[in-house]
């Protein structure tokens, strides 16, 4: 009773959207006006479930329209390439100099030259009007270090444009780091000076350019002798004694980090050049590498992993899995090569907060000698449980480099990656695959057995190939099979797991002897895990064994979350608030795609299956199940406020695996 077309659906969402909506008539007039012109953004027609030929789909007029474009066919699936930019070239036509926000407009480092305002009246007479009342910064932690740029300032602007501090919550989170592996300059400075010192990493690859006497590659050579090494460095400690009452060129040089490093990774230099030595005993750690059976050990049996997620993957959508159950986290997939070169975006996803109590970090990477280096400064610079290699990312342009699924085919770089990268590294390695490339030919259960080999602590494989990105279904037998082969290195399935009753047949199909069936809460772990994007709350349902049938309050809640986590993260100035939308909307390109469980004709809902157009049972879960752009931009203006004059915006992925 609940099916209905998409013009039912865009007409009770206009008629109810007065009562239901923001409640500012004037821009629900807005909204209806951009509504009626946003039917070219609205997908096609959609059937009930996947079909073997890949042609549900799409609708009698896409059909038409694939015969006289033959190249619409492929815009329906994947990327969005040909969206448009659409990052503002400003957030504010008008900023205020930082310095000011500061409180030390005095001692502004460009001067007369700076083009920033630096009267605080004429910044905010040009200032966009506020966007609520209340500031989440101000009310969590006593103070808000945006000031007067803040777009929530009346809660905590005084006389004068003061900015108002609660001294007393102020000083309850003095001194605590919520957010760790923070990018300093100095290390910044010396990435992109190349500065820093890879000693360890640097040794792995002069190996690798040795001629071999018995004529074999100096890839696989190394890494036996890169072994042999480092167990006659634990038999014989004295070799490494000669560099301790030397004066180190580098800290990288001393042994292991101290957690001092992890807040400053490079020493300052004195007078005699001499970096400043950390006070203390000496110990074994310092002074003895350890031995690969020594390495701690990735202990998560019985835990569920959220999947590292580009884009949406971020700290904020990480807390709120974290806060629904979630065990195990991951950062997004970063870019060695961009790590390498001090990059501030890239580093950013590698921050954790300190609520991820279990947090590991994704490197992306084609050659042994970038991957091994960023593993060797990552070592030493940020605090992480685990680090894992992307060896399953489908898209063309990691796969065209050599990353991504390509190294399954460069088995030679791939073993010089995972052994290089094994010697480098305190801290587990593990290593995410697929099937294979192509979509009839599985090549994992002969790759399993060599990872082993190479010193990989674990194996993600997700049970599709290349070809098939998130299209079909994943091949749990085959997942199954590779489990024992695997063993008894633990081996993680993935694909297609959206209920808990996914979950509990995935676990009944003996993926390993080991319990690693209790891990197998399987997440699409490539670049989207679809099950935690659609349902968050999978978590929970897994945990406690239940369908939870979420009200559309609820879910509104957990976007309010959202938006404050965002607002927390990326700052509550004008250009915190458009972040904080951006990475909303991507979220609810996936969000739209779940269906209440009051509304199911039967349990649970397949991840493959595409449902018919449907009005909820309220005005709001109407308007979450809308796959129209201007429903999610809509439910955004609620949470974050009008956007602004000229804003666009086509999600990164058409999340469609349905095809």
């Amino acid at each position: 009773r609940f099916v209905a077309s998409k013009e039912q659906i865009h007409a009770y969402l206009k008629a109810s959207g007065e009562d239901g909506g923001r409640g500012d008539e004037e821009e629900e007039k807005e909204d209806d006006e951009e509504e009626a012109g946003s039917d070219q953004s609205e997908p096609p027609a959609k059937r009930g479930r996947l079909d073997g030929h890949g042609q549900d789909g799409e609708s009698q007029e896409d059909a038409e329209e694939g015969e006289k474009a033959p190249t619409e066919r492929k815009r329906a699936r994947g990327q969005n390439k040909s969206r448009p930019c659409m990052k503002p070239n400003h957030y504010e036509k008008s900023r205020l100099c930082p310095s000011v926000t500061q409180g030390c407009a005095d001692k502004c480092y460009f001067g007369p030259r700076c083009r920033f305002l630096h009267d605080i009246s004429e910044y905010m007479a040009t200032k966009p009007a506020d966007l609520g009342h209340s500031c989440v910064l101000f009310e969590t932690f006593g103070k808000c270090i945006y000031g007067v740029t803040c777009r929530f300032a009346k809660a905590h602007l005084g006389d004068g444009y003061q900015n108002i501090i609660n001294t007393d919550l102020a000083k309850q989170w003095e001194g605590k780091s919520l957010v760790r592996n923070n990018l300093s300059k100095d290390l910044q400075h010396q990435l992109r000076k190349k500065k820093f010192s890879f000693k360890k990493a640097d040794e792995y690859l002069r190996g690798l350019a040795k001629p071999q006497s018995n004529g074999g590659k100096g890839g696989k050579a190394l890494g036996r002798s890169a072994e042999d090494q480092e167990v006659s460095n634990c038999t014989t400690p004295q070799e490494d004694l000669g560099d301790t009452p030397e004066c180190p060129v580098l800290p990288e040089e001393e042994g292991d980090p101290k957690p001092a490093a992890l807040q400053s990774p490079v020493p300052t230099e004195d007078e005699g050049g001499c970096p400043i030595k950390t006070a203390g005993l000496v110990t074994d750690e310092d002074i003895i590498k350890l031995r690969s059976c020594e390495k701690k050990k990735l202990e998560i049996q019985g835990k569920l992993y959220l999947a590292p997620l580009t884009t949406c993957g971020n700290l904020p959508f990480r807390r709120i899995c974290k806060r629904f159950g979630a065990d195990v986290t991951c950062g997004e997939m970063a870019v060695c090569t961009n790590l390498l070169q001090g990059q501030s975006s890239e580093w950013a996803l590698l921050k954790r907060h300190h609520t991820e109590d279990i947090f590991g970090v994704q490197l992306e990477g084609a050659f042994p000698d970038t991957m091994t280096k960023c593993a060797e400064l990552l070592n030493q610079t940020i605090d992480v449980d685990f680090v894992d290699i992307n060896v399953g990312c489908p898209i063309d342009l990691v796969y065209k480099k050599g990353g991504g699924c390509a190294l399954m085919t460069r088995t030679n770089k791939f073993e010089q990656i995972v052994r290089g990268m094994n010697l480098v590294l305190d801290v587990p390695l593990t290593v995410k695959i697929r099937t294979g490339v192509q979509e009839k030919i599985n090549v994992a259960h002969k790759i399993i057995p060599k990872i082993r080999e190479w010193g990989a602590s674990m194996v993600t494989l997700h049970g599709r190939s290349r070809e098939q990105r998130y299209t079909r279904v994943a091949d749990w037998d085959y997942i199954a099979e590779c489990a024992k082969i695997a063993s008894p290195m633990p081996l993680f399935g993935n694909g297609d797991i959206l209920s808990y009753e996914d979950a509990n047949q995935a676990m009944q199909m003996g993926v390993s002897g080991i319990m690693i069936a209790r891990q197998v809460t399987a997440f699409l772990l490539c670049f989207w895990a679809l099950g935690a994007l659609i349902k968050p709350w999978l978590f929970t349902e897994i945990k406690e064994q239940r369908h939870w049938d979420i009200s559309s309050s609820e879910r509104f809640d957990i976007l309010k979350d959202f938006t404050n986590y965002g607002l927390e993260h990326w700052g509550s100035d004008t250009q915190g608030v458009e972040k904080t939308r951006k990475f909303l909307l991507e979220w609810l390109s996936f969000l739209c795609r779940y269906i209440p469980v009051g509304l199911l004709e039967h349990l649970p809902q397949k991840i493959n299956e595409r449902p018919p157009y449907y009005i909820g049972r309220d005005y709001l879960e109407t308007l979450m199940a809308s796959q129209n752009v201007d429903d999610w931009i809509k439910i955004s203006e609620m949470l974050l406020g009008p956007v602004p004059t000229s804003f666009t915006f086509l999600p990164k992925h058409k999340a469609n695996s349905y095809r």
